[in-house]
């Protein structure tokens, strides 16, 4: 398997990868021995797609599943809040009374 050094695997079973530095749109990476061109600017720390996913499709990162895509994505397109929904529990804080209360958002 072949990867720019400009992305991270974090896991072999992952289908995203990260971008190790920012990559301006139309940059071109190579993704496992394909040359592919990005649509779009990927920040530094975000994920891209290592394959095409199509919506609904489970996201693995470290081995596990940290959300779902609400559309289909291209290899290499940028996994981000606009098209991955979290799979992660409600998260719990502290409010003004200082109990625990849970969030559904």
């Amino acid at each position: 398997m072949t990867l720019d050094s400009r992305l991270l695997l974090l896991c072999p079973d992952d289908n995203c990868l990260i971008a190790a530095t920012t990559l301006e749109a139309g940059a071109v990476v190579d993704i496992e021995g394909e040359r592919v061109a990005l649509a779009t600017t990927i920040s530094l720390g975000h994920k891209l797609a290592r394959r095409a996913l199509s919506a609904g499709e489970k996201v693995l990162r470290y081995g596990a599943p940290i959300g779902h895509v609400t559309c289909n994505v291209v290899k290499g397109g940028h996994l981000h809040t606009h098209n991955l929904e979290s799979d992660y529990l409600p998260t719990y804080t502290l409010d003004e009374g200082h109990a625990f209360v849970g969030h559904d958002d």
